[in-house]
């Protein structure tokens, strides 16, 4: 099969959206900070599980029932940074204005490993940042 084939889906698959990625954050009150103060993320809801001694909190810029969210996942016992592994790449948020963004974002002490500029091969603007338990935040400009 070549890159241009496309794949059949069932016909179902026009129903199916996507619903939220979940990603393991040591201090989630730093993870909060970071997508709802920085990025301007809304807090959607937050649970606490104590049997299971876990919190979930989800956070995104519209509502569950017509947006992806993210699901910060808060294990009450973890002491040391979860390992990232190889297999994550980024999270893809699309802003209007990139510089002025990444600006803010720096004076406000957030890292950005690749500060805003063109792609190599054209294209887009865009910049990474890392959030507290360093995943890639990938922005891009769009007016």
């Amino acid at each position: 099969m070549n890159e241009t084939t496309a794949i059949q889906q069932p016909a179902t698959a026009a129903s199916y959206r996507m619903l939220h990625t979940m990603l393991r954050v040591l201090d989630l009150e730093k993870s909060l900070d970071f997508y709802v103060n920085k990025l301007g993320m809304k807090l959607l809801r937050r649970t606490d599980y104590p049997s299971g001694e876990f919190t979930l909190a989800f956070v995104g810029y519209g509502d569950e029932k017509d947006h992806a969210v993210i699901e910060l996942t808060h294990n009450w016992g973890q002491k040391e940074p979860y390992t990232i592994g190889s297999g994550y790449g980024h999270i893809a948020i699309g802003v209007p204005d990139i510089y002025g963004l990444c600006e803010r974002l720096q004076a406000e002490g957030v890292k950005i490993p690749r500060p805003p500029g063109p792609m190599k091969h054209g294209g887009s603007v865009i910049a990474f940042l890392e959030d507290p338990d360093g995943y890639k935040i990938e922005l891009i400009e769009r007016k």
